[in-house]
This record gives C-alpha cells, structure tokens and sequence, in this order.
C-alpha cells in the first residue's frame, strides 16, 4: 500500500513528513530501517510497538503490510492523539492506538503479537518479560536502547527468557548539513537495536 504523501513502496520515509510534537521522541529514518529490517515482517504480521511515540515504525509497517494487524501503546494521550493524526496523514488503517502505561496495559491488548518493538517504557526489562508472555512462538522482538543502563537491562533480559537468535546493533550515521556556507556531516545519536526469538 502506498500513501499520496509517500507514494512508494521502499520504507524508509523522510522524518519531515511526520508531524512532531516538542521533546516527543522520533526514530530516525536510518534507524527506522534498522528496526523494519530486524522485525522480519510477514505480509500478515501481527505487531505490537510499545512506546510508538510519534508513530513512525507503525506507520512504516501499516504501509508496507497493509494485511497486517498493529496495535501503538502510548501512555500520553497527547502523543496517542498525535500517533492517530500521522495515520491520518499517511492514509494507514490498520493501526489501533492504545493508551496505557506498559506493562500493565498490555493484558488487556485483544491479540497476542507476532512480532514486538520496544521503543521506550520504564522499566524496560519488566516490560520485555511481560511481553515475552504474550509473544507467540517463533515471535521476534526488537528493542532499541539510547543508553548503556537500557543496553544491559535488555541484553540480561533476553539472556533469563533464552532467547533464540539474539543480534545486537549499534546505528552509526552521519547526515550532510547545510551549516552558514559550509556543508557538514552531522551524527544522528547512535541508538542500540536489539533482537530476539522465541522458539516455543
């Protein structure tokens, strides 16, 4: 499926095309293409994304899987309301955002997830276990970590769930910036990608 206001069929949508709120997280596009890469979408999946902020990777995933189902937990109704409007401007139908604070919000979610993304939430391992109950099998999970705290508290979770398939990447990127009459290479913050599978 694609959208008047990307009407392609590669991810990977340019970061001025959402509408932001102040100090709400958004993950960049070099990063979002980490995060769909290592979700290893089907054309039906069924997909959680925890912390969905300003909605990109739901976004990303309703238009590159218009067949798959997708729930956004946000627990700000402010940036919930913000997830819905990018929807809207992308024309994506199958996203249900849901406020609520994870993990406790998550039992009354209507459908066990195929695939997860963790991209925020305190504390981060208790929600990734949480999840893990609800993950059906041969479900992946993909959580990202701006610090090193997070880092460990989701490599030790993977490792007590034994999961399968563990991978863990460190985004790297430099962008082209116009600054006064020079042009710069500027780093995007490097954010950690961490993945991981249930066998049963």
């Amino acid at each position: 499926m694609s959208s008047p206001l990307w009407p392609y069929v590669t991810p990977g949508i340019p970061d001025d095309l959402f509408e932001r709120l102040p100090g709400i997280p958004l993950s960049k596009r070099e990063v979002r293409l980490l995060i769909l890469s290592a979700l290893r979408l089907h054309p039906n999946s069924s997909l959680w994304d925890i912390g969905a902020g300003t909605g990109t990777i739901p976004i990303e995933t309703g238009l590159l899987c218009p067949q798959s189902k997708i729930i956004a937990v946000e627990r700000d109704e402010e940036v919930a309301n913000l997830i819905r409007r990018n929807c809207d401007r992308f024309g994506v139908r199958n996203v249900e955002v849901i406020e609520g604070a994870a993990p406790d919000c998550l039992k009354e979610l209507p459908w066990k997830p195929h695939r997860v993304c963790i991209e925020g939430g305190r504390p981060i391992k208790d929600i990734l276990k949480k999840v893990w109950d609800y993950l059906q099998p041969q479900g992946r999970v993909v959580a990202t970590a701006a610090n090193l705290e997070s880092l460990y508290a989701i490599s030790e979770g993977f490792a007590e769930l034994q999961a399968r398939n563990i991978e863990v990447v460190q985004s790297a990127v430099n962008r082209l910036e116009t600054r006064g009459t020079n042009q710069t290479f500027a780093a995007v913050n490097p954010i950690f990608i961490l993945s991981g599978e249930k066998l049963e």
